[in-house]
């Protein structure tokens, strides 16, 4: 089964200038442990936020394309995000990877949205897609296109639950604007 990993890689391989917003729990503790840099701010504690952070960052750095790591439990918390991210069309790819679980909080089950890619489109959001099986996962970094929201389709694997992030929430913020503002 393809993983919460193999999807980071395949985006940030992708995007590899790009600035990652990622939701709290273990998909920042993968993207830490795949693919740290100073251009990812990690939400640790703010679960439902990645979307509304990842818009903000997109309109803040118009120059910069911006990407949103999110997980279906902290979609399922926030999807009037999409809203928003419709009224504005910045430059920014959601990625919803879903593993059926709130992983790092024990294993409980999420809410679950039917069809997030039609739900992205009939909130205005120009361009969404579910990635409905393990092949068009793998072939996710050549399928992602810039401005689209890339929902669930089959479930992924967990994380690795590597190594925590070591930096405090404002540490992140003040390294996170310095990348973003070079």
């Amino acid at each position: 089964m393809f993983g919460i990993q193999d999807a980071i890689r395949a985006v940030t391989e992708k995007f590899p200038t790009s600035l990652y917003v990622s939701t709290c729990g273990f998909i920042t503790r993968d993207l830490y442990n795949t693919a740290d840099r100073p251009e990812n701010l990690y939400l640790v504690g703010s679960m439902g936020m990645a979307a509304p952070a990842g818009l903000g960052v997109a309109l803040a750095r118009p120059g910069r394309h911006a990407v949103v790591l999110d997980g279906d439990g902290s979609f399922t918390m926030n999807p009037g995000a999409l809203l928003m991210i419709a009224g504005h069309t910045p430059d920014l790819v959601h990625v919803v990877c879903d593993n059926g679980v709130h992983e790092s909080t024990g294993g409980q089950r999420p809410l679950r949205i039917a069809d997030p890619a039609g739900m992205a489109l009939a909130a205005g959001v120009r361009s969404a897609r579910r990635a409905g099986d393990v092949e068009e996962r793998r072939d996710a970094r050549l399928r992602v296109d810039r401005g689209q929201f890339l929902g669930r389709g089959h479930r992924v694997r967990g994380g690795v639950a590597g190594k925590r992030v070591e930096w405090t929430p404002q540490q992140l913020v003040d390294r996170f604007r310095t990348a973003a503002a070079a």
